[in-house]
């Protein structure tokens, strides 16, 4: 959209395309507006625009329009709270001679998109939670056709094959607002279907469905668990002293992954003060978690039957992936930048709390290596999978 359109729209005070914020104060309310544009319940397939630093009239106010709060709007698209990720963009603009930041959301492909468990439309010129009828409206609309490969049909499943106690027990009442379920009168398939489990039709679980609720989801995905072999020594040919195969639904998976790091993690006991003892481990917990996270949410599972591999050796921890860095993200800036080639499969680890904040996790293993002494993780990336290493400490 050129200036003179965007102009025209910030005038617009009755349009249900624009909303207008003074500053940054309220930034839930942003978010707000971000996740009622992306839903696009009046159907227009036209982006929806956010004004900062223009008042309720559609003046400018002045505000300073800084690279820090470009940052911080860019940054609410994949900070974790608006599930799916909205597509965004955020960019200054001159309007009427005054710089603002302009935000503007696409309407989402596969909605219903949620902020903090609750979903947000647009009704005329102003914001509301969907009714119940409102939000089957936009899980009937989603476009199967274009979305990623985990929010896909799997083929010849049914409603068997995924576990509904574990999703009404569990999954539930962590991905959705306590209130929001209080008042939630409808079947579990169509919360479900809501939650991207199932397509809107009801008729197959999808790919996210089966892996994070699924009674059996190597059936259908051969690849989905994580192979674990401690060696005793620094070959692959060395003695094995452990090995485990972590299978199962991902909700299983996660859990027996936070078990079962302690239980090879070694300390070494050297004096303190006075008759105290210091307990150093050799690798740092959150750092392990972190790198094995990152694996399960970004790696591939469409077209590989290979599973997360870990290899702990006497001085080292090795953690593979299948698949290559995927999107926007490149060798230079996978520290940085973030991209979900599985973006349920990441909507599920968040609401089950395993993921903190996106975009994070590579930052905090590298900081809780160093707080323990530890090398810098080492990365590998190869076309069809990505190898970090996390050495012994020093």
């Amino acid at each position: 959209m050129n200036l003179h359109e965007l102009e025209q729209l910030i005038k617009d005070i009755e349009s249900d395309r624009t909303e207008r914020k003074e500053s940054l104060t309220d930034s839930g309310k942003i978010r707000q507006a971000i996740c009622a544009f992306a839903n696009d319940l009046p159907g227009y397939g036209q982006p929806g625009y956010i004004f900062i630093g223009v008042n309720d009239q559609g003046v400018p106010t002045g505000l300073p329009i800084t690279d820090e709060l470009l940052c911080t709007l860019a940054d609410m698209r994949s900070d974790g709270n608006i599930q799916p990720f909205p597509s965004m963009t955020v960019q200054k603009a001159v309007l009427k001679g005054t710089p603002v930041a302009v935000v503007e959301v696409q309407p989402s492909d596969s909605p219903p998109v949620r902020y903090n468990g609750r979903v947000w439309i647009r009704v005329g010129p102003r914001r509301a939670q969907a009714t119940l009828e409102e939000e089957r409206r936009l899980t009937e609309r989603r476009r199967t056709g274009n979305l990623p490969f985990d929010q896909q049909p799997v083929p010849k499943t049914t409603l068997t094959d995924l576990d509904m106690n574990l999703f009404r027990s569990t999954y539930l009442p962590s991905a959705v607002a306590p209130e929001v379920l209080s008042e939630n009168q409808r079947k579990t398939e169509e919360q479900m279907a809501s939650l991207r489990f199932l397509t809107p039709d009801l008729a197959a679980p999808t790919v996210a469905g089966i892996l994070v609720l699924g009674t059996n989801p190597q059936t259908w995905l051969p690849g989905a668990y994580l192979q674990f072999v401690r060696f005793d020594g620094r070959d692959l040919t060395d003695p094995i002293k452990a090995e485990k195969i972590i299978s199962g639904n991902l909700i299983t998976q996660l859990q027996q992954v936070d078990n079962l790091i302690p239980l090879h993690i070694q300390h070494r006991v050297t004096p303190g003060l006075g008759l105290r003892y210091n307990e150093q481990p050799d690798y740092p917990r959150e750092a392990l978690r972190q790198i094995i996270m990152n694996a399960i949410m970004h790696r591939t599972y469409e077209g590989t039957n290979s599973p997360v591999r870990i290899n702990w050796f006497t001085d080292r921890v090795e953690i593979q992936n299948p698949g290559g860095l995927f999107g926007q993200v490149t060798k230079d800036n996978f520290d940085r930048m973030t991209d979900y080639r599985n973006p349920m499969v990441a909507e599920a680890m968040k609401a089950l709390g395993y993921v903190e904040r996106f975009g994070i996790g590579i930052r905090l293993a590298r900081k809780a290596l160093a707080e323990n002494n530890n090398p810098v993780p080492e990365f590998i990336f190869e076309p069809t999978y990505v190898l970090v290493t996390i050495r012994s400490q020093v």
